[in-house]
């Protein structure tokens, strides 16, 4: 079963332990996956999305999901 929350910077911050101003900062150099869905200019990812996200990227050393 999947899950189609959608995250917005908050919570994909949350989730990886960081502020939203890295998470933004991540779009702009091109690190995050393109966003599932925009709304009103605001760009959100489903929670599935940046799960798999997570488990690829670079630097992931090995952590896991709590």
């Amino acid at each position: 079963m999947s899950d189609r929350q959608l995250w917005s910077y908050k919570e994909i911050a949350a989730h990886i332990r960081v502020q939203p101003d890295t998470v933004r900062s991540y779009r702009k150099h091109g690190l995050l996956p393109a966003p599932d869905h925009v709304e009103g200019g605001k760009p959100y990812w489903y929670a599935d999305t940046i799960r798999t996200w997570v488990a690829r990227r670079p630097g992931n050393r090995g952590r896991r999901e709590e």
